[in-house]
């Protein structure tokens, strides 16, 4: 499974737009993972570390100097999370065939113990219900039995149905147990809002008790998406104000203070199966107030309607590169691109963090609120070297999020998340290059937008 992991990382971070500069990975036809500042290759037996890691070893230590030194070798692998990943990967398939690769292993594999994690969340709805600055435990507890039912139901038969009714249980019993302590977090001016949805959840709780007597698996998957909307719906109701300040430098920007629901049609080309992808996104400007708002603020403009689709190669589909010279949205106002900075919210922080990553802060222990799990992520596209060089261009991931838990893979903390695909998802797998994007709309959370530049035609 640790190969496996580390393994997948290595290969999502082998490749690189070929349309575009602005995407930050290589697509050279090996296998190799790259970070930021530092790459890892392989071809065979032999891997090499370029750039500022400077390390490069074979099977035979063939390699003369003071870079192929265990020493110099194991300082590399700490200092570069990536790094340590895919050598750990890399490595260790060679130590059953040769064992004269002489240097200190236990180093990497110590470090590397860092990044594996339990089997990651990988339902877009579900991380997006987590991200929520919000810390109502009996609610929470709700969710968390509801969410158990996921897994329960892997089990095959009817056998299966009996965890899921202990959890459906459980959870009632948490609501009825703590009605006050939940309607205590309630925002006053959405007291009203919530006791509708809570009085739906208690009814829905009953009905799906009743429901599972019956012993029927076909029910449970739709009711537990029902009522885990209604609990994200009590949660949003606790979110009293956006709970941080944006630093000044970024406060003049076009900022999402909450979050909006849009939706994206795309006609896709060459496909029997498939005409039109009608795709529902949710931008999360809790977390990502700048980057999101700056994409909200492009859908105003009608900034990606009538725009093709310009990548897709089962790694990610991207789009945003506008026709003409420039990488990115050029603001009519300045005659300059407009960009946006590396924006990262780490789990346990009031605000996120911006202009450097993960790895460049040393902040390998950390996870990221919005991690790249789930199918349909969506995040910015930047320059490999520049963290703050993002603009227009963006890309939604495809990827199995099994292989690649919360920061094991080389995305988290190196590109912001600002929101994910929660409804038909699975499309964006149909796309190709050349589909084009019919229309993007606000369906709601225009209102949170501040600043917006669509309006005033300039920044």
């Amino acid at each position: 499974m640790v190969v496996a992991t580390v393994l997948q990382a290595a290969q999502a971070s082998s490749l690189r737009a070929a349309s575009t500069r602005r995407f930050g990975f290589r697509k050279d036809g090996v296998l190799g993972g790259q970070c930021g500042q530092r790459s890892v290759v392989v071809s065979q037996s032999v891997f090499a570390a370029r750039r500022l890691c400077g390390i490069r070893a074979s099977s035979d230590m063939d390699v003369k100097g003071d870079e192929s030194t265990p020493n110099a070798f194991t300082k590399a692998l700490q200092n570069c999370a990536a790094c340590v990943a895919v050598t750990a990967a890399l490595l260790m398939p060679l130590t059953s065939t040769s064992a004269a690769v002489a240097f200190e292993r236990n180093p990497a594999i110590s470090e590397l113990s860092v990044l594996i994690s339990g089997p990651p969340i990988k339902d877009a709805n579900a991380l997006l219900r987590y991200a929520l600055p919000i810390n109502n435990k009996a609610i929470k507890e709700v969710q968390k039995s509801l969410e158990e039912i996921t897994d329960e139901m892997k089990v095959p038969g009817e056998k299966a149905l009996g965890s899921v009714e202990r959890s459906v249980r459980q959870a009632a019993r948490v609501f009825n147990q703590n009605k006050a302590q939940i309607l205590a977090d309630i925002v006053d001016t959405k007291k009203q809002e919530a006791e509708l949805l809570i009085n739906t959840l208690n009814e829905g709780l009953q009905d799906y008790q009743k429901q599972l007597e019956a012993k029927d698996r076909s029910i449970v998957f739709p009711k537990q998406k029902e009522l885990l909307r209604v609990v994200g719906d009590i949660e949003e109701t606790m979110v009293a104000k956006f709970p941080y300040e944006v630093p000044e430098e970024f406060a003049n920007r076009p900022l999402l203070k909450g979050r909006a629901t849009l939706e994206m049609i795309v006609n896709v080309k060459d496909n029997p199966n498939v005409k039109d992808a009608v795709l529902q996104i949710v931008l999360d400007g809790y977390n990502a107030p700048v980057t999101a708002g700056n994409f909200l603020d492009l859908v105003e403009r009608k900034f990606y309607d009538g725009m093709e689709i310009q990548r897709s190669d089962g790694f990610v589909v991207q789009t945003g590169d506008p026709e003409g010279p420039s990488e990115g949205f050029v603001d009519p106002g300045t005659g300059q691109i407009r960009t946006v900075p590396l924006e990262i919210m780490v789990d346990g922080e009031k605000e996120p963090i911006y202009g450097a990553t993960l790895e460049e802060l040393g902040k390998y222990k950390s996870t990221t609120t919005l991690p790249f799990n789930a199918f349909g992520t969506m995040a910015m596209a930047r320059e490999e070297f520049d963290n703050d060089s993002g603009s227009s261009q963006v890309f939604w991931l495809l990827k199995e999020s099994e292989l690649t838990p919360s920061s094991a893979n080389i995305l988290d903390g190196r590109y912001t998340v600002f929101g994910y695909v929660t409804q038909n998802e699975d499309l964006l797998a149909d796309l190709k290059v050349g589909d084009v994007i019919e229309s993007i709309r606000v369906v709601n959370g225009l209102d949170n937008l501040v600043n917006p530049s669509y309006k005033i035609g300039a920044a």
